[in-house]
């Protein structure tokens, strides 16, 4: 299910992964850099994580067309393994802070996420539902490969 208005998104999704692994993808570095960015071709460059309440994230990804994107905010809530929420920022829309809830959920052998963005500026070149749907559509291929 998806839903979006002017200053909002959400996305509910099963992903077919125990809650576990789709945390780890959320908070590990390491993986975070193979799903981050819509671009189904695009490439992770750098991700620096520092999960904690008041901890800082910026990770920066190309497109296929060869577009750097990076991306940045603060902790402001973690309960592993159910609840991330941070603030948002994109470099190329400095002054323009969103806010991101992750909440994940135990479905099976599957997860539930519930997730908004929030806060979203008006006149943003970013097309956030279909930019997180695309961006969650390589986490899925990443956890199906065993990460």
């Amino acid at each position: 299910m998806q839903t979006t208005d002017n200053a909002k998104i959400k996305i509910e999704t099963t992903i077919n992964s125990p809650i576990e692994k789709v945390w780890n993808a959320w908070t590990d570095a390491t993986l975070a850099i193979n799903w981050f960015g819509s671009d189904p071709n695009g490439k992770g460059l750098r991700a620096n994580l520092d999960v904690r309440k008041g901890g800082r994230f910026e990770v920066t990804f190309k497109d296929s067309d060869q577009t750097e994107h990076t991306c940045s905010g603060v902790y402001a809530e973690v309960l592993e393994p159910g609840k991330l929420s941070f603030t948002w920022m994109w470099k190329s829309e400095p002054g323009r802070e969103s806010f991101v809830t992750v909440l994940l959920t135990p479905a099976g052998k599957s997860t539930r996420m519930l997730f908004e963005h929030a806060n979203l500026a008006p006149g943003s070149k970013h097309d956030y539902l279909n930019g997180w749907t695309r961006t969650f559509s390589k986490l899925e291929r990443l956890l199906g490969q065993g990460a």
